[in-house]
């Protein structure tokens, strides 16, 4: 499923880390979606010890409420698989994108058709900086009400809905195909218009811009920072994750994490509903102590 080749071990500790990088659903969020207290403990102390904390999420920004009271300093999270850094200081609602590194419309059009062509039955939804539309067949995966119902053709087009507005990605779902053998006849599919990924346990993929993800974009934070690679420390869970834990100097997947996680990352740690990454974070200042 990747091309990673490094096997789950105990990382060197070499390189004093300057930046923690971690996913949030399945790694820093309990199951139940909360932050523990021993978590927002850890990553407060991680700041106070001058380490930044960036969330790197899936998520879209409006999404962000769970963790925008524990953003420290920069205030910064990377959503959308990388592709939108937002400032949460301003709270729920009211969040600035910084930087946005969206779908071109035709590459989500090229992926649409021949995602269908490969994959019959797949339904979308698009995601935008600030609306979200589906397929009137698309399925009730976000708990949210779309702006548009329309075939995906339509919300894509340049006339259509929120024409105006940058598409992050776009969601592609199928009602029976294996999740892993959907992402992998995905990417296939679809080559280098776009990247493909996934973090949800069902078949539902996340198709953003070429190259654009996860650890693409943390790494254009961390040069702007003066932040080599080997000073970051990441973790993660699902697919979505391992271009990020194979990028970072240290990387560690969950208790809890896909097969491709734990091939990827060079660490493991115990599971999000054990408090995996405060646990490490706390030996991390120990470390440093």
């Amino acid at each position: 499923m990747t091309s990673a080749t490094r096997q789950p071990e105990t990382p060197a500790a070499t390189v004093p880390p300057r930046l923690i990088a971690t996913d949030l659903d399945g790694t820093l969020l309990r199951d139940d979606k909360s932050v523990s207290p021993r978590t927002v403990a850890a990553l407060a102390a991680a700041e106070k010890a001058g380490i930044e904390v960036f969330f790197v999420t899936g998520r879209p920004a409006r999404w962000m409420d769970v963790v925008s009271e524990h953003v420290h300093g920069h205030g910064l999270a990377i959503c959308g698989n990388g592709a939108a850094v937002v400032d949460l200081h301003g709270g729920p609602g009211a969040h600035r994108f910084v930087k946005v590194r969206e779908l071109a419309r035709q590459n989500a059009l090229d992926a649409v058709g021949l995602l269908r062509e490969a994959a019959p039955g797949t339904v979308y939804a698009v995601e935008q900086t600030y609306g979200f539309h589906q397929e009137p067949d698309y399925p009730k995966l976000h708990m949210e009400i779309p702006d548009e119902l329309a075939p995906a053709e339509e919300l894509l087009a340049p006339g259509g809905p929120g024409a105006a507005e940058p598409v992050l990605k776009i969601l592609a779902y199928h009602p029976t195909i294996d999740p892993d053998a959907f992402l992998t006849l995905a990417r296939l599919a679809i080559g280098e218009r776009a990247n493909v990924t996934r973090s949800s346990p069902s078949a539902l993929l996340e198709i953003s811009g070429p190259e654009v993800s996860k650890a693409s974009t943390l790494a254009l934070c961390c040069a702007e920072r003066g932040i080599s690679h080997e000073e970051v420390v990441a973790f993660g869970d699902m697919p979505n994750d391992v271009e990020m834990l194979t990028w970072a100097g240290r990387s560690y997947a969950m208790g809890n994490a896909h097969p491709d996680v734990f091939a990827a990352a060079s660490g493991r740690t115990v599971a999000n509903n054990e408090d995996g990454v405060a646990v490490v974070i706390e030996r991390l200042l120990e470390e440093r102590r």
